[in-house]
C-alpha cells in the first residue's frame, strides 16, 4: 500500500557514499555498462575506494572533479615516485592506479603512460570513513583535497545529505534496530511476570535513562558547537538537530518525571492490573509471540521502504562524455517525491500495527465472552486473524489513515518551524509549537478512541464507522470507570516504551558519534527512535490492547446482562472485586443478582450494541 516503484537510474547518493569512477562504475559493486562507454560495466565489488589522478590539484564544478577518477582496491600508503614503483605497487597489492585498460606490465613500456597513470609524484594517502576517497596525507594536498571535498558536500541539497547519511550508517541502523528488538521482548516477558519490584526497577532505569540521554544530548551538543572545525552543512545540521533533540528530551524528562511524582502512590494498583491482565494472556499464550510477526513484517517493509526512498531521492541519468567518461545528472523535481513516500511510511506502519491490535482484540473478546472459562475456545488466534482478514481490513486502513492525516500536519509545522530564521517573530515560533502539540494530543486522543473501535469491530462485527460510534458511546457512559482503571497502566508501558527508546538512542548517541565527518547522523538517529518506538509499542501493544479490551468487553457486559440467572455476566469474580476495588464501581449502583461467575454453559449471549 502506496510503496512507490523503485527508480531504475544508478542513484546519485549511492554513488555518492560508495564512490564512482569517471567510466560509470559504482566502486564496491557489480556494475551494469552504460552505452558508449568501453570501460563502464565492470565488476568493482573488490574495489571499494576512489582514486583520483591528479590529487593535487582538484577542482570542483557541479559536482564535477577536473581529475579523473577510478576505483581501487587499496590506497597508496607511501609516496611513488615514478612508473617502476606504481608497478611494483600494483603487482603486490593487486590495486591498478592507472586507466584500466592499460596492462599492470605496460607500466613502463607504454609511451602514453604517464597520461593514463597518476601524477607523479602521487602523495601518501588514507582512505576516508565515509565516502570512500583515497584522501592525500600530504599538507598541501590535503588542504586542496579537503577545500574540495567540502566545498561538493555543501552544495549538496539537505535531502542528498540525508539520504547519504541514511545509507553510509545503514548498518548501525539495522544493528540497533535489533537492539530496540531485544529490549522489547525482553520488557514483554518481565511484564508477563510483573512484581511490585520491577515495577520500581522500571521506573528507576526509565529516570536514569531519561536523565543520561538529556545530558548526552546537551555534552554532545556543547562540544559540536565549541568546535572550530565545523565547517560543513551535515555537522551544522548536526548541531542544530542536537539542540532541537535536547530542547525535547528535557521537556519530555520533566513532564514524565512530574508524572511518576504524582502517580506513584499506585504501584501496587499497577500490580494487581498487570496479574490479571496476564491470567487472560496466559489462556492465550500465543499473543506473546504475536509481535515477532509484525516486527518480521515491519523490518521487511522498512528496508524496502528505505531501498525505495534511496532509489527516488538518487535517480539520475548517465550520459557519455568524449573520451568514454560518464556523468550522472539527477531527475528534476524527483526529490518532492520523497514526501509522497514518507506518508506511505507512517500510513503502512500504523496498518501494520492496526492488524495486530485488531487481531488482538479479537482473540481477548473471544476469550472474555467464553461461558466456560476452565475451557477456552480452540485457536482464538488463528480465528481472529482469519476473521480480521475476511472482514476487516478496511477498518484497520480506516483507522490507519485518520491517525496518518493527524500526524501529516505535525510533520509539516516541524518542517516549517525549522525552515525559521532567527529573525522571524517570537510569536510565530510559539504558534507553531502551539499547534504542533494540540495536533499531537488530537492524535493521541484519536489513537485510545481507535483501540477501542477495534475492539468494538471485534464485538460486533461493524464496520469502522459504527465501531467507532458505538465505542465512543461506552467510553461516554463509562469514562471516568475506565480512565481510573487503565490510565496508570498504560502509563507504565509507555514508561517501558521510553525505557527502549531512551537507550536505543543512547546506544545511537554513541554509535554515530564516532562517525562525525560527513556525516548527517542525526536524521539516521532520528529514524532509529522512530524505529524502536514503533517495534516497542508493537510488542508492549500487546498488554496494551488486551486490558483496554477486556475493560471495554467489561463495560459492555454490564450494559447488556444484568446478573441475573437468564442474563449472568461473562465477568469473573477476580476482574470484577479488582474493578470494584480500584474505583468504587459497585458504591449506590451494586446491580441486583450479581453472583461470582459459575462454570454453565446457559444464560444469553452478548447482542450487538444498539
Amino acid at each position: 500500500m502506496f510503496i512507490t516503484g523503485y527508480a531504475v537510474m544508478a542513484g546519485a547518493a549511492e554513488r555518492l557514499v560508495l564512490g564512482y569512477d569517471s567510466f560509470g562504475n559504482i566502486c564496491g559493486r557489480k556494475n551494469t555498462p552504460v552505452k558508449g562507454a568501453p570501460l563502464s560495466g565492470q565488476d568493482m565489488t573488490n574495489k571499494k575506494y576512489v582514486f583520483f589522478l591528479n590529487s593535487c590539484n582538484l577542482e570542483m564544478q557541479s559536482f564535477k572533479t577536473s581529475s579523473v577518477s577510478l576505483c581501487v582496491s587499496s590506497c597508496p600508503q607511501e609516496q611513488l615516485n615514478s612508473l617502476e614503483d606504481l608497478q611494483s605497487f600494483a603487482r603486490n597489492n593487486g590495486s591498478c592506479l592507472c586507466i584500466y585498460n592499460l596492462n599492470v606490465s605496460s607500466y613502463t613500456l607504454n609511451p602514453k603512460a604517464t597520461e593514463l597513470c597518476p601524477t607523479l609524484p602521487v602523495p601518501p594517502s588514507k582512505s576516508f570513513p565515509l565516502f570512500n576517497r583515497c584522501v592525500p596525507q600530504n599538507p598541501e594536498c590535503y588542504s586542496k583535497y579537503a577545500s574540495v571535498l567540502i566545498s561538493m558536500v555543501n552544495e549538496m541539497d539537505v535531502f542528498h545529505r540525508i539520504l547519504s547519511g541514511i545509507l553510509a550508517g545503514r548498518d548501525t541502523v539495522i544493528g540497533l534496530s535489533f537492539l530496540a528488538l531485544a529490549f522489547s521482548f525482553i520488557l514483554v516477558l518481565a511484564f508477563r511476570f510483573i512484581r511490585t519490584l520491577l515495577i520500581h526497577t522500571l521506573i528507576a532505569l526509565v529516570v536514569f535513562g531519561l536523565l543520561f540521554v538529556s545530558g548526552v544530548l546537551w555534552w554532545l551538543y556543547y562540544d559540536y558547537r565549541n568546535d572550530p572545525s565545523t565547517e560543513l552543512e551535515t555537522e551544522k545540521e548536526n548541531v542544530k538537530f542536537l539542540l532541537g533533540y535536547a530542547i525535547v528530551s528535557t521537556i519530555v524528562t520533566v513532564v514524565l518525571l512530574s508524572l511518576i511524582f504524582v502517580l506513584r502512590k499506585r504501584l501496587q494498583f499497577t500490580v494487581q492490573l498487570f496479574r490479571i491482565v496476564g491470567k487472560i494472556i496466559g489462556r492465550i499464550p500465543f499473543l506473546l509471540f504475536q509481535p515477532l510477526w509484525t516486527f518480521l513484517i515491519l523490518i521487511v517493509f522498512w528496508v524496502f521502504w528505505v531501498a525505495v526512498l534511496l532509489s527516488l531521492g538518487t535517480a539520475g541519468t548517465a550520459q557519455t562524455t568524449s573520451g568514454g567518461q560518464v556523468e550522472y545528472r539527477a531527475l528534476s523535481g524527483i526529490s518532492y517525491m520523497a514526501w509522497y513516500h514518507f506518508v506511505g511510511l507512517i500510513w503502512t506502519s500504523e496498518f501494520i500495527l492496526a492488524c495486530q491490535q485488531i487481531m488482538i482484540a479479537g482473540a481477548v473478546v473471544t476469550c472474555y465472552f467464553n461461558r466456560n472459562k476452565n475451557s477456552p475456545p480452540p485457536h482464538p488466534v488463528l480465528s481472529s486473524i482469519s476473521v480480521l482478514f475476511c472482514y476487516h481490513l478496511g477498518t484497520a486502513v480506516k483507522g490507519s489513515f485518520l491517525i496518518t492525516i493527524l500526524r501529516i500536519p505535525r510533520i509539516v509545522l516541524l518542517y516549517l518551524y525549522n525552515t525559521l530564521n532567527q529573525k522571524e517573530s517570537a510569536c510565530a515560533k510559539c504558534l507553531f509549537k502551539c499547534c504542533f502539540c494540540w495536533f499531537w494530543c488530537q492524535e493521541g486522543c484519536l489513537r485510545y478512541f481507535n483501540q477501542h473501535a477495534y475492539t468494538t469491530t471485534a464485538i460486533n462485527g461493524t464496520n469502522f464507522c459504527m465501531s467507532a460510534k458505538d465505542a465512543v458511546r461506552i467510553l461516554a457512559k463509562n469514562s471516568a470507570k475506565l480512565a481510573s482503571i487503565s490510565c496508570f497502566g498504560d502509563f507504565i508501558l509507555f514508561l517501558g516504551k521510553v525505557f527502549v527508546v531512551c537507550f536505543t538512542v543512547f546506544g545511537g548517541l554513541m554509535a554515530f558519534n564516532y562517525h562525525r565527518e560527513l556525516q548527517a547522523w542525526v536524521v539516521p538517529l532520528l529514524l532509529v527512535g522512530f524505529f524502536a518506538y514503533l517495534m516497542s509499542h508493537s510488542f508492549l501493544s500487546v498488554f496494551e490492547v488486551t486490558a483496554d479490551a477486556m475493560f471495554l468487553c467489561f463495560a459492555i457486559d454490564m450494559e447488556t446482562n444484568d446478573g441475573s440467572a437468564e442474563k449472568p455476566y461473562f465477568v469473573d469474580q477476580e476482574l470484577l472485586t479488582f474493578v470494584s476495588q480500584s474505583n468504587k464501581l459497585t458504591e449506590g449502583r451494586k446491580p441486583r443478582g450479581m453472583t461470582p461467575f459459575q462454570d454453565n454453559e446457559d444464560g444469553t449471549e452478548l447482542q450487538p450494541m444498539v
